[in-house]
């Protein structure tokens, strides 16, 4: 697909008239299942942005963070923002670093400077992001198919592994050693209409009142997936659990491209998107459960992360130092007014 041409189209006219956007974004990539190749025939078109900050958000009293277009499904991060969540290789951004040359319609010498640096955002942090995705993305195939006959308590005990990973995402999101050592277990119900239930023991010291509720919300949205899936009455269709199956592989093959050989690979090669395409097409799957043969890749790939997450040369944290370089030259250009070569 031409994509360039495909924004020219007149949904796509915020790229150009937004005040924000304009002559002022820099990387303009192809999102979703035409990012990673495993599109079909009845697949959106997303994309994914970053455009420079104004001066008045850098040393003035403005702020800007991202623009969203629903009705296209376009999301667009500011320079300063995406910069912070590169920082933690999370899975939704780091993305954007590693699509093909043709599948970026908007590339500017700014957008290529970053791109040319994206090694730079690379740490074990991955390791974390990607594993704990797919464990949480693995979990909750498992809830979502034996639901019927999975009780209360067993589910929770599902959930306790992906409360605990959102504890430890958030804990490696801030270098300045202030997570939090909360333990996380099962006991006895409290609340009413619960046999069993997750409970939560920590203890807090200076400790910022928006960071602590900032990590209870991320616990609490894990919890809120789970009694969402609990209280489902119509099973979930075998496509769309069949395109969660995919993603589930796919994240582990990202990951193990990162830990070992410090390579962003959005898009698929042929070999991957076979099996990806396969698993999407329901071809591990019978009478709405998924054969031995797809637990058999899983296990396969679990292995092969955590061989990469072992033997990876990978630092503990990205490079803060070339990072802070590559953020306050750009910057400073904005400042400057010393961008228009360069967009």
């Amino acid at each position: 697909m031409d994509f360039k041409a495909f924004i020219d189209a007149p949904e796509y006219d915020f790229l150009r008239t937004d005040p924000h956007l304009g002559n002022r974004l820099i990387l303009l990539g192809v999102g979703g299942s035409y990012g990673y190749g495993t599109n079909v025939e009845d697949s959106d078109v997303d994309f994914r942005g970053i455009t420079l900050n104004f001066p008045s958000d850098l040393i003035g009293l403005t702020s800007f963070d991202q623009f969203e277009d629903k009705k296209t499904d376009t999301v667009i991060y500011s320079f300063n923002r995406i910069v912070t969540l590169l920082r933690n290789c999370n899975p939704n951004t780091i993305e954007i670093l590693g699509l093909d040359e043709d599948q970026y319609p908007v590339r500017t010498g700014i957008g290529q400077e970053l791109l040319d640096q994206r090694e730079i955002f690379l740490s074990m942090r991955a390791a974390a992001s990607f594993g704990h995705y797919a464990q949480a993305q693995l979990r909750r195939l498992q809830n979502a198919i034996a639901r019927d006959s999975m009780d209360q308590p067993q589910r929770e005990r599902h959930m306790i592994k992906s409360v605990q990973n959102a504890l430890n995402d958030f804990n490696s999101r801030y270098d300045d050693g202030s997570g939090t050592d909360a333990k996380l277990y099962i006991d006895t119900a409290q609340t009413e209409g619960l046999e069993q239930e997750i409970f939560l023991d920590a203890s807090f010291r200076h400790f910022p009142l928006r960071r602590y509720n900032e990590m209870m919300n991320s616990l609490n949205s894990v919890v809120r997936d789970y009694d969402k899936i609990g209280r489902r009455e119509v099973p979930k269709d075998e496509k769309h659990l069949n395109k969660h199956a995919m993603h589930l592989v796919r994240l582990f093959m990202m990951g193990i491209d990162i830990l070992a050989r410090s390579e962003i690979r959005t898009h698929r090669p042929p070999e991957d998107l076979k099996l990806l395409r396969s698993i999407r097409n329901g071809d591990y799957m019978r009478d709405g459960v998924f054969i031995p043969e797809f637990y058999e890749i899983v296990s396969d790939y679990e292995t092969r992360f955590a061989e990469a997450e072992k033997n990876s040369r990978l630092p503990e944290r990205p490079d803060m130092e070339k990072i802070e370089a590559l953020v306050e030259g750009i910057n400073r250009r904005v400042v400057m007014g010393e961008t228009e070569n360069l967009v």
